[in-house]
């Protein structure tokens, strides 16, 4: 499906109707020569090394400027409780609109929040009530990239830009890019926190990690000491085994076939392969599959990652997620960030998390917790 008959695994045209209105002829709702022109033009962007550092830093602004002073404004309060889910969304969501445009618009913020306000609604008119807001948005993204030009930029958005000057499909491009990075990132740190809030003994490891690699109290400066933190990195890889943010993944068989074990695919079966479930299982993952243990992902202490199709959390083969590496970035940047300031509790624990129905993990009810600065105990 993913690889060597990637060809006959479309999304289809059942999965590109179900999402139309919103993504249109973006990147993550086409096939064929279309989705080929996207990701090509993608790959120019994100494959390059200086958009890791970019985003490193861009990331390290947000949570400076946002992340954290949200945080401190409840940490310690009695009775203040903080939805971390719905933190990170918010931060997600400002964090991808600043790589895409590479520029910070203040009257654009406005909007923002506006869509942020509006994307929860679940009935019909009011789901075309909140399109049309994120329509301003997306337009009010290009007409600014129009006013500063983009001919000698090299951002995401200008690339395709210099490309195309077709406005609906460029607003499919912006809401595409700007959607992929918002509810996968903050729901891979809302599992992230629920699981180290259940497991204080890998919270402790991971703060061991830091003081050795960037020194003891002192903050994450550099990319290159991220990647030197390989035990955050196996913690975050355990954590998305457990709780992928997109815990299943369909598509649509073009002509008969048959998989190599031999079960035949007739003509229009949609085919669902199951992260949720593969991480689950024994006889990939072993007798310890249910424990969580970021141990599994390290040699000698070293990172080491899996078979992507072992591992298929980021897709695998020809649609592999373009912007896995930027998502890292984003995840290790966050979790180092409010791990050494804070301490986080759940305000309710519970077993396990229960997830809403659609195409990202949503906990059910957010993730209520308690948060206190870490110079006192919680």
């Amino acid at each position: 499906m993913l690889k060597t008959r990637f060809e006959n695994y479309p999304k289809g045209k059942s999965f590109s109707a179900i999402l139309g209105d919103l993504l249109g002829r973006g990147i993550f709702n086409v096939d064929g020569e279309s989705w080929r022109f996207q990701r090509k033009m993608a790959c120019l962007e994100l494959g390059r090394m200086s958009i890791r550092s970019y985003a490193f830093e861009t990331v390290n602004n947000e949570i400076e400027s946002h992340l954290i002073p949200l945080l401190s404004s409840v940490a310690g309060k009695e009775n203040a409780v903080l939805d971390l889910q719905d933190a990170f969304r918010r931060f997600s969501f400002d964090n991808i609109f600043e790589t895409l445009s590479s520029e910070s618009h203040g009257q654009l913020r406005q909007l923002v929040w506006k869509i942020k306000r509006m994307f929860n609604l679940g009935s019909e008119k009011e789901l075309k009530e909140a399109i049309k807001v994120i329509n301003v948005l997306a337009q009010e993204v290009i007409k600014q990239r129009q006013k500063m030009g983009f001919a000698a930029k090299k951002d995401l958005l200008s690339r395709f830009m210099s490309a195309t000057n077709d406005e609906t499909y460029l607003r499919d491009i912006v809401i595409s890019f700007l959607l992929a990075g918002r509810d996968t990132v903050a729901s891979a740190l809302t599992s992230l926190f629920w699981l180290l809030a259940s497991h204080p003994e890998v919270e402790a490891a991971i703060l061991i990690e830091a003081d050795r690699v960037i020194g003891k109290n002192k903050e994450l400066t550099t990319f290159e000491q991220m990647r030197e933190l390989h035990y955050l990195t196996a913690t975050i890889y355990e954590s998305m085994r457990h709780y992928p943010p997109i815990q299943f993944d369909s598509k649509f068989c073009l002509e008969d076939d048959v998989l190599p074990d031999g079960t035949f695919v007739k003509r229009g079966t949609r085919v669902t392969y199951h992260p949720y479930a593969m991480g689950r299982m024994e006889d990939i993952w072993g007798p310890d599959c249910l424990e969580f243990k970021p141990e599994r992902w390290l040699k000698d202490g070293v990172f080491c990652q899996e078979n992507p199709f072992k591992y298929p959390v980021f897709q695998a083969g020809v649609r592999v997620c373009l912007g896995k590496e930027m998502a890292l970035v984003e995840l290790k940047s966050v979790a180092l960030s409010l791990l050494l300031r804070f301490r986080i509790k759940l305000a309710t624990p519970y077993q396990t998390p229960r997830f809403s129905p659609g195409l990202t993990a949503t906990v059910r009810g957010g993730l209520p917790v308690l948060v206190q600065e870490r110079k006192t105990p919680l």
